[in-house]
């Protein structure tokens, strides 16, 4: 009854691959479920109605205290290169409770994050606490409100029970939405296999659940490999665009649809700096900010190397195949790139001066450690903040050039700024203020600054009287902001 009175429509389709991609496991029972937050517009948009559901009962469901008819909960088994180094992973805290299809035939994901023990999590706990689970709720929020692929976030609950880290916390499960949990680390587990097939069959359900148009392909696993490259492209150009820093781009954080997912170490970019990192663990700078193209080139280079025997049946043939795709994805990077920063600035057509316009003003952010999201928002006379570095000479030399530039092209005006107001976001989860709200919601039991940050958050192109208090970078720019793996 309660199935059919909310809505919930599971075809369970992962579950049926190899026992050895997946272990089929109940979640561990929470001692006292409490709903700290529910998304109501993602719940309507899955066809889900909570209207007439009690709050302790949301609580239950999204626990697990109390399962959906139709459910049937797998932890994932999955490998991974963690900073390069090659491991066996799995789904640690996370199980996966079904595959929802909604009226318009679209299949998500419902996963929890936080649940209980699992085969794979190894000496961990499988559990997590409120406060990263809030993080990721609005982080993962807030990048669908950027219009960037992301995974989504449906509701964290409270468990009643603590959790012990570097100090005691409140325990929290998250329950998180994706198109798919498929990542680049499944594939390297399958290579792997002691069951032959697991490879092939893992290949088939991907491109049936993902790309159904490359079925009819002359060869469905070189078209797979650049559809999925395609992808990555778009989706780390948009990382870019905002300042978004991963921070930990394992090839188990890659996700074949092209989400982003994992939102772990990850935060927004104050100041320019190509070599910003915010991890605790990244001592080297390999998940910085300018290195996420590479990183993601790393990465696709590990997924081809499980398509190899796919690919054709002669390796040395397929290997070729295979880097042809690759040797792709500078020029396909480069290209896209420029477009996007292109649309920043308001520039519609191509010159083949525009990259050094635009190398001009992020060399001179980078030199002045200029705010980055505020600069474009300056551009758009969007930022009223009252900042002396954008009198200054060299920049005011650059926006004379880039003016020129749109002039000489006969760019429109009104056209050119509704291009700007499109791609150049007027506010980001800036560090501080996260920090500020997430303070406050667990240690306070007090959610109004973050249910205010989440709702600017949520127009972030769009003006309103909060505005300038959210647009203000940290009080202390000399302060390192430091991320966390459990964060």
């Amino acid at each position: 009854m309660l199935r059919k009175q909310i809505g919930w429509d599971f075809d369970n389709t992962y579950s049926k691959l190899s026992k050895n991609l997946l272990s089929k496991i109940n979640p561990i029972p929470v001692r006292k479920p409490k709903l700290i937050i529910f998304n109501d517009l993602l719940a309507d948009e899955l066809g889900l109605n909570f209207t007439n559901i009690a709050s302790s009962e949301i609580a239950n469901i999204f626990s697990g205290n109390q399962l959906p008819e139709g459910s049937e909960t797998i932890a994932q088994a999955y490998a991974g290169h963690q900073f390069g180094h090659f491991t066996i992973l799995g789904d640690g805290r996370a199980l996966m409770i079904g595959e929802h299809v909604t009226k318009n035939k679209q299949r998500f994901d419902i996963q929890f994050k936080g649940s209980g023990k699992t085969p794979y999590s190894r000496n961990a706990d499988g559990r997590a606490a409120l406060g990263p689970m809030l993080r990721e709720y609005l982080i993962s929020e807030a990048m669908h409100a950027l219009k960037i692929k992301t995974t989504r976030s449906l509701a964290v609950v409270e468990t009643g029970e603590n959790v012990e880290r570097e100090k005691i916390l409140k325990g929290a499960i998250l329950t998180r939405v994706a198109s798919s949990h498929i990542r680049v680390g499944t594939f390297q587990y399958a290579l792997i296999s002691e069951k032959k097939d697991d490879l092939k069959n893992l290949f088939e359900y991907t491109i049936n659940r993902h790309f159904p148009n490359l079925k009819d392909s002359k060869n469905q696993a070189i078209n797979f490999l650049r559809h999925v490259q395609n992808k990555q492209i778009e989706l780390v150009c948009d990382w870019m665009r905002v300042g978004f820093v991963h921070g930990v781009m394992n090839t188990d954080n890659m996700a074949i649809s092209g989400e982003t997912i994992d939102y772990g170490p990850c935060a927004f970019m104050d100041r320019y700096d190509p070599n910003t990192v915010f991890s605790s663990i990244d001592l080297n700078g390999r998940y910085a900010y300018s290195n996420q193209p590479a990183i993601t080139l790393w990465n696709l280079e590990r997924l081809a190397e499980c398509l190899i025997p796919i690919i054709h049946n002669d390796r040395k043939k397929s290997i070729e195949m295979a880097k042809e795709v690759l040797r792709d994805f500078p020029t396909k990077y480069k290209k896209t790139w420029l477009k996007m920063m292109r649309s920043k600035l308001g520039i519609f057509d191509e010159d083949p001066k525009d990259e050094s316009i635009i190398i001009e003003l992020l060399t001179w952010m980078h030199k002045y450690k200029v705010d980055y999201t505020n600069t474009f928002c300056h551009l758009m006379d969007k930022f009223d903040g009252q900042n002396q570095i954008y009198k200054d000479e060299e920049f005011i030399s650059w926006k004379e050039k880039w003016a020129l530039r749109k002039k000489i092209k006969k760019v429109n005006p009104q056209l050119s700024l509704d291009l700007m107001k499109k791609t150049n976001p007027l506010v980001v989860p800036r560090n501080e203020q996260v920090e500020k709200a997430l303070k406050d919601a667990c240690e306070e039991n007090n959610m109004v600054k973050f249910n205010e940050l989440n709702k600017i958050l949520s127009e972030p192109y769009k003006g309103s009287s909060l505005l300038k208090k959210y647009q203000l970078p940290a009080s202390d720019t000399n302060k390192k902001y430091v991320t966390f793996c459990g964060t």
